[in-house]
């Protein structure tokens, strides 16, 4: 049920922030709101977790997951997506 507040939320925040965005300025928020669900999720299963190594392991996943989703946005943000492909697309 968490999960899918979360992920609704998300929705709905990137639904509204796209009324004024550009394409590529939308794209890079539906980046950032999936890395940031994703991250959540991972968090929430290092709750639910028993040893405090794999706890630890799914935090520092989730604190990666976060890193990628910002680095991803930005290069979006800051780089053309038809004519450059470092951004993956």
């Amino acid at each position: 049920m968490k999960k899918m507040i979360v992920a609704g939320l998300a929705a709905g925040l990137v639904s509204l922030a796209a009324c004024n965005s550009s394409p590529q300025e939308q794209a890079a928020d539906n980046i950032e709101a999936n890395a940031e669900a994703t991250a959540d999720n991972l968090e929430d299963m290092a709750d639910n977790v028993g040893t405090d190594g794999a706890e630890a392991s799914l935090e520092n996943q989730a604190e990666a997951v976060r890193a990628t989703g910002q680095n991803q946005a930005e290069d979006m943000r800051t780089n053309d997506p038809d004519t450059n492909l470092s951004n993956g697309i």
